[in-house]
């Protein structure tokens, strides 16, 4: 177990993603999901106000009422619940007005008094950040928010972000959501971080495992061609350049008895300033890789493998 950033969330060093609660994974499968995530140890939960708007048919908040549901019928212990805001169709944008309003609609779908980390899930150039920090600050201080945190915002955001939180003596955000993962560092390794070891921030990475790519699945070239609702995601990762990082990612994963996937996740873990990686299952039968990726330790040299064979650039 291990602290989020300078707060007091104490979680297991996994999140389960849940944007495919709803969408690739029904309310059973989400379900069954769920239990085997936390029966297995799992704690920590990732969702957003906005999941899954993009299926037809759906409205947002898909995956925060299984969640809620969820929630109401297991009644876990000590599950640590992050949501965001900013993209559900009726709550866009980060207003002081919207904020409120869109963190009290997901605590009624979540069934749950207080979110335990809260995000602006993008930035939102329209409204003043000063009007933004201030909302956040305010749920703190009334009680629906116990941490606030940041998604998808450039390191200068950030920034300023915490400067107005700390002139204004208002809640300063414990952790950062960028797209991250061993086919995707530059931004993040050259800006964020930086950030983040700055200011006592830690990561809590997005695509972990590049839309299934690193999980092994393409192993070919025409990754396109898989019949997948997220391989057109992956496709642009399966070049030769990340066919080698597969085939790196497969021999240490040999060496500690583990999947492509899990060892994916703990060279992601050992980033600096990395506290629990996302990854999402959309069948029970994906959940133990995911949970075994917390027990898997990489030795100093492993680490440097797969940084060095994964060290080109891939558009970010």
């Amino acid at each position: 177990m291990t602290l989020i950033g300078r707060s007091d969330l104490d979680v297991f060093p996994l999140a389960l993603g849940g944007n495919v609660f709803g969408w690739t994974a029904d309310r059973d499968a989400s379900f069954a999901i769920l239990d085997a995530f936390t029966d297995g140890g799992g704690d920590f939960i990732d969702t957003a106000d906005g999941y899954s708007a993009w299926v037809p048919g759906n409205s947002g908040g898909e995956s925060e009422t299984i969640i809620g549901e969820w929630l109401a019928s297991r009644k876990p212990r000590d599950v640590v619940v992050a949501t965001k805001v900013s993209t559900h169709p009726e709550f866009r944008g980060l207003s002081a007005k919207n904020i409120r309003a869109a963190a009290e609609a997901s605590l009624k779908r979540l069934g749950l008094e207080t979110i335990d980390l809260y995000y602006a899930h993008f930035d939102d150039e329209s409204v003043p950040l000063e009007e933004t920090v201030a909302a956040f600050g305010q749920l703190v201080t009334d009680g629906l928010v116990r941490h606030t945190a940041v998604s998808n915002y450039s390191a200068d955001r950030i920034r300023s972000w915490i400067s107005i939180a700390q002139d204004a003596g208002t809640a300063l955000p414990v952790a950062v959501q960028p797209h991250y993962n061993l086919v995707h560092r530059n931004d993040v390794e050259d800006d964020i971080i930086p950030v983040a070891e700055e200011f006592g921030l830690d990561l809590v990475p997005y695509y972990a495992l590049a839309s299934g790519f690193l999980t092994g699945k393409y192993r070919s070239e025409d990754a396109s061609a898989v019949a997948s609702a997220r391989a057109g995601g992956a496709s642009k990762y399966a070049t030769s350049h990340g066919l080698r990082i597969i085939d790196e990612l497969e021999r240490i994963g040999t060496a500690h008895g583990a999947s492509i996937a899990s060892v994916a996740l703990a060279w992601l873990r050992s980033q600096p300033t990395v506290v629990a990686p996302i990854a999402s299952a959309s069948r029970v039968e994906q959940v133990p890789d995911l949970l075994a990726s917390a027990r898997v330790q990489l030795s100093a040299e492993e680490i440097a493998s797969l940084s060095a064979v994964s060290a080109w650039s891939y558009a970010n």
